[in-house]
C-alpha cells in the first residue's frame, strides 16, 4: 500500500513538473513570437510608463496608446478613462494590453493608518488585512499593478518618505514588505483581484545624508547586505514582479546607472526575473548627477545598468531607436527589457483577459459609496495601530460622562487625518478625531473644541503645504484670542485632549526637516493649556518620530497615532475611552534631539560602551544628552501590565539544530489585554563587531486580567547568520544571548553555544 501510495505521489509530482514546464515553453513561444513580429519602436513603447497630465492630454496618450508607443498607464483611477485605454491598446499592432498602476500604499479608496502606523501593530494578520483590501479596492476599479510596497530602512526621522516606511528594522520591515507582496499579489498574478507589487525604492532610499530627500548615500557593503537590502531581497524572494529604482546616488553611483546594483546583484545574485522600473523622471536626473553628458547618454546608461521601464518617460522613444541603430545598444538589450515586461503580462492573464475588472460604467459616486469602503477593516487596523507613551495615575481610559475639551489645529482636519500618498481616497470620508469623540460620548454636549492655534506661525509652511492642493488652512485671528478660546474650554472642562503634531504634506516626499520638534505655535498652546491644571492628554498625529522632551513632560498621558486614515477618528476615541486597550509598539526610536540622529536599538558596540566601570568621561557619550532615544524601538505600554519570563529548551545548538524558547506571560492587571513578545539575539563574539540586539521574532497573545499564557519561538542557525569578515553569510560558533521582553531595552537575558559540529 505504501508503495503504490508513493508511486501514486510521484506520478503527480512529475505531471506537475510537465505541466509547468510546458507552461514555461508554451509561455517563451508567445513572447518570441511577439518580439518577432515587433519593431523596434513597438518594442521601445512597451517599456513606457506615461501619466496623462499637461501637454500631454488623455486624446493624445489614446492616440500614443493605438500607436503600440505606450505599455503602461499610471496616475489615472477613474472609469471610464482606462477601459477606453485598454479599448485602444487593443486596436495596437500587435494588441498588447496595458499596465494600470497606481500608488496604493496603505489603502486605496479606505485608507488605513500611514505604514509608520502599520508597522506598529507589529501584528501580521492586520498587515495582511490591510493588503488584502487594497488590493481588492485597487483590482475591482480595473487597476492591475501598484507601486508598493515601500521598504526602505530609516533610521533619520528627518526624512519626509518614513512616513511611507516601516520603520528602522531589517526584520520588522522584510516581514511587512512580505506580506504585502504575498497578500496583494494572491497565489497567482492571473487571479482577478491580483495586484502586482512593485517593491521600492531600491536601493538605500532611507539612507540619504542627513535626512534630505533625494540626497546621496554612501554605505559599506556589509552594512547594506546585513540590514538595508535585507526587506529588498525579502520582498523579491516573496514573488515581487517588480522592483522600482531610488533616485539616489550609492556609493557614488545613482542607483538608476548602477549595473554592480540592478544587474550584479538583483539578477546574478538575488536571480530577479521581474521587471525594473525607474522612478519619476530619473533618467533625466542622470545628467543632473554628472554621469551622462545628455539625455540620449543618460537613456544608454540607464538601459545598459540594467532599466527595463521609464516612469513618466521622456526620452526613451526618441533615442533608443537611434542608439541601436548606432550600435551604442544591441536590440537584444531592448529584446530582454521587453521581454521582461511582456512576461508579466503573460502571467497577469492580460492578454487572455485584457479587460479584467474594467467597467465603463463604474461612476466614480459608485466607486466611493460607503458599502465598497472597508470602514471595519479600517477602523481594526487603525486601533491597532495607536501606541500608548504616558499614562500616569490611569488617566486614560477616560469616561464617557467626563466633561471634555478637544483642543488643537489636527482635531478636525479630515484631510490631515487620511496622511500622505492618499490619492484615491477621499477626505470628505474620513473621521476625524473630534467626530470620534463625539460619536463615542454619552452626551455630545459634554464635548468643546477649540483651534486654540495654527499649525504653525510659518506662512512659508502653509505656501508650501498648499503647493498643488489647498490642503491647510491659515487662521487670521490674533494667537492671544485663539488661546484664550482654548483655555477657557479647558478650564470648564474635566480633562483636555489635545490634537498636535504635522500636517500630512510636512511627512512626505519632498517634506525633510531640520527641526522635528512641535511648531512653537503648538508649543504655545500646549504650555496654555499645562498651565489650567487640568488633566492633559496629548494626542501626537505625524508621519515620523518627533522630538517630545517637553511634551512628554507636560502630558499626563500620551497617545501616539500617526495619521490613522479614513475610520482614525473613530479608533482614536475607542482607545481614549477605553472600548479597545492600546497594545501598538514603535516601530522607531524616537530621538531626544536631533543631534542624537541616527539612534537606533541595533547599533554596534563601541571599544569604550557607556557605562564601563573604570573609565570614567572616556566612554561613548555626549556631554549635554543621554544617549538614549526618549522611546525605544519596541516600546508601547497597555492599560494593563504584563510579566514576561522565558526558558530555552538547550543551552547548545547544534549547527543543523534548533532551540525552543519557552516566553510565560502573565497579564497581571485588572483588564484585558494584548502584549506583543519580542524576541531579539544578540552575537556575543564573532570575526566583525556584532549588533548588541537584533530583532528575531515576534508574536502577540491576549490575555484576559491575571491570566498567563505561552509564547514560542525557534532559534535556527539560519537567524545566526550574518556577513563575516571575508563577506560570506555564515553562522559563527560561539555564544549567543536571547532576550525575551516587551521592547528592545529588555535585559531579560539567557545565553546558549552554537557548536562548531
Amino acid at each position: 500500500m505504501k508503495k503504490l501510495i508513493l508511486l501514486l505521489f510521484m506520478c503527480l509530482f512529475s505531471s506537475s513538473i510537465l505541466a509547468q514546464n510546458d507552461n514555461r515553453e508554451d509561455k517563451k513561444a508567445f513572447i518570441d513570437a511577439l518580439l518577432s513580429k515587433m519593431t523596434i519602436e513597438q518594442k521601445v513603447g512597451q517599456l513606457r510608463l506615461i501619466s496623462v497630465g499637461g501637454e500631454l492630454t488623455l486624446d493624445k496618450v489614446l492616440d500614443q496608446i493605438e500607436a503600440g508607443e505606450i505599455g503602461g498607464i499610471f496616475n489615472t483611477v477613474v472609469e471610464p478613462d482606462l477601459s477606453r485605454m485598454q479599448d485602444r491598446a487593443l486596436k495596437s499592432p500587435n494588441k498588447i494590453p496595458l499596465l494600470l498602476g497606481f500608488d496604493i500604499v496603505h489603502g486605496h479608496r479606505t485608507v488605513f493608518p500611514i505604514n509608520l502606523g502599520i508597522a506598529s501593530t507589529w501584528d501580521r494578520q492586520a498587515m495582511a488585512l490591510v493588503a488584502q483590501v487594497s488590493a481588492d479596492e485597487a483590482t475591482s476599479d480595473g487597476l492591475n499593478i501598484t507601486w508598493a510596497p515601500m521598504v526602505d530602512i530609516t533610521r533619520d526621522p528627518r526624512w519626509g518618505r518614513v512616513s511611507e516606511g516601516f520603520g528602522e528594522d531589517p526584520y520588522l520591515t522584510s516581514e511587512a514588505g512580505r506580506i504585502f507582496v504575498e497578500q496583494m499579489q494572491k497565489p497567482s498574478l492571473a487571479e482577478k483581484n491580483s495586484l502586482v507589487t512593485t517593491v521600492k525604492h531600491f536601493a538605500l532610499y532611507g539612507a540619504v545624508e542627513g535626512g534630505r530627500e533625494y540626497n546621496s548615500t554612501d554605505m559599506s557593503e556589509r552594512k547594506m547586505f546585513q540590514e538595508y537590502l535585507v526587506p529588498y531581497k525579502a520582498a523579491i524572494d516573496a514573488g515581487s514582479q517588480a522592483i522600482m529604482v531610488s533616485l539616489v546616488t550609492v556609493n557614488g553611483v545613482p542607483a538608476t546607472a548602477n549595473h554592480w546594483l540592478l544587474t550584479d546583484v538583483l539578477r546574478h545574485q538575488w536571480h530577479f526575473n521581474g521587471v525594473v522600473i525607474s522612478d519619476h523622471g530619473a533618467i533625466r536626473e542622470l545628467i543632473n548627477h554628472g554621469v551622462a553628458s545628455d539625455a540620449k547618454d543618460a537613456v544608454r546608461i540607464a538601459i545598459k545598468a540594467g532599466i527595463d521601464v521609464s516612469m513618466n518617460d521622456e526620452y526613451f522613444l526618441q533615442f533608443i531607436p537611434q542608439l541601436v541603430k548606432e550600435g551604442a545598444l544591441s536590440e537584444d538589450d531592448i529584446n530582454n527589457a521587453c521581454r521582461h515586461v511582456l512576461s508579466l503580462k503573460y502571467d497577469m492573464g492580460l492578454f487572455r483577459h485584457p479587460h479584467r475588472n474594467l467597467d465603463p460604467n463604474l461612476d466614480i459616486e459608485t466607486m466611493f459609496a460607503d458599502n465598497r469602503l472597508h470602514r471595519k477593516e479600517a477602523r481594526e487596523v487603525a486601533r491597532r495601530s495607536i501606541v500608548l507613551l504616558k499614562n500616569d495615575n490611569k488617566l486614560l481610559p477616560l469616561s464617557k460622562d467626563q466633561k471634555i475639551a478637544v483642543i488643537g489645529p489636527l482635531a478636525d482636519s479630515k484631510r490631515d487625518i487620511l496622511g500622505s500618498w492618499s490619492g484615491a481616497g477621499r477626505a470628505n470620508l474620513a473621521v476625524t478625531p473630534l467626530e470620534g469623540i463625539n460619536h463615542a460620548i454619552n452626551n455630545p454636549k459634554n464635548v468643546s473644541y477649540a483651534l486654540g492655534a495654527n499649525l504653525s506661525d510659518d506662512p512659508a509652511l502653509f505656501k508650501f503645504l498648499n503647493l498643488y492642493e489647498v490642503t491647510a488652512k491659515f487662521d487670521d485671528r490674533p494667537v492671544e484670542k485663539m488661546i484664550s478660546e482654548a483655555v477657557e474650554l479647558a478650564k470648564n472642562a474635566d480633562v483636555v485632549v489635545a490634537f498636535v503634531g504635522e500636517a500630512q504634506g510636512m511627512a512626505h516626499e519632498s517634506s525633510s526637516r531640520t527641526d522635528i520638534s512641535l511648531p512653537e505655535s503648538q508649543k504655545r498652546l500646549l504650555r496654555a493649556l499645562k498651565a489650567t491644571g487640568k488633566p492633559l492628554v496629548i494626542a501626537l498625529m505625524n508621519g515620523r518620530p518627533l522630538t517630545l522632551v517637553d511634551e512628554f513632560q507636560q502630558a499626563d498621558a500620551m497617545l501616539e497615532t500617526w495619521f490613522l486614515g479614513t475610520e482614525g477618528g473613530n479608533a482614536i476615541a475607542d482607545v481614549l475611552f477605553g472600548d479597545y486597550n492600546p497594545s501598538g509598539k514603535l516601530p522607531m526610536s524616537f530621538p531626544r534631539n536631533v543631534g542624537q540622529i541616527p539612534v537606533y536599538y541595533s547599533h554596534l558596540n563601541t571599544g569604550r560602551p557607556h557605562g564601563t566601570e573604570n573609565m570614567g568621561k572616556y566612554t561613548t557619550s555626549y556631554l549635554d544628552s543621554p544617549n538614549e532615544p526618549l522611546f525605544p524601538f519596541g516600546y508601547g505600554l497597555s492599560y494593563t501590565d504584563f510579566n514576561i519570563t522565558f526558558s530555552l529548551s538547550a543551552t547548545e545548538m547544534q549547527q543543523n539544530g534548533q532551540i525552543i524558547v519557552t516566553a510565560i506571560v502573565e497579564n497581571t492587571g485588572n483588564r484585558e489585554g494584548t502584549q506583543t513578545v519580542q524576541l531579539y539575539l544578540q552575537d556575543v563574539t564573532a570575526s566583525v563587531s556584532r549588533p548588541v540586539k537584533e530583532l528575531k521574532g515576534f508574536e502577540s497573545i491576549t490575555l484576559k486580567a491575571h491570566e498567563k499564557g505561552e509564547v514560542h519561538f525557534i532559534i535556527k542557525p539560519e537567524m545566526l547568520k550574518f556577513w563575516n569578515d571575508k563577506m560570506q553569510y555564515v553562522a559563527e560558533p560561539g555564544k549567543f544571548n536571547v532576550f525575551i521582553g516587551s521592547d528592545s531595552t529588555t535585559q531579560n537575558k539567557q545565553t546558549f553555544t552554537l557548536l562548531n559540529n
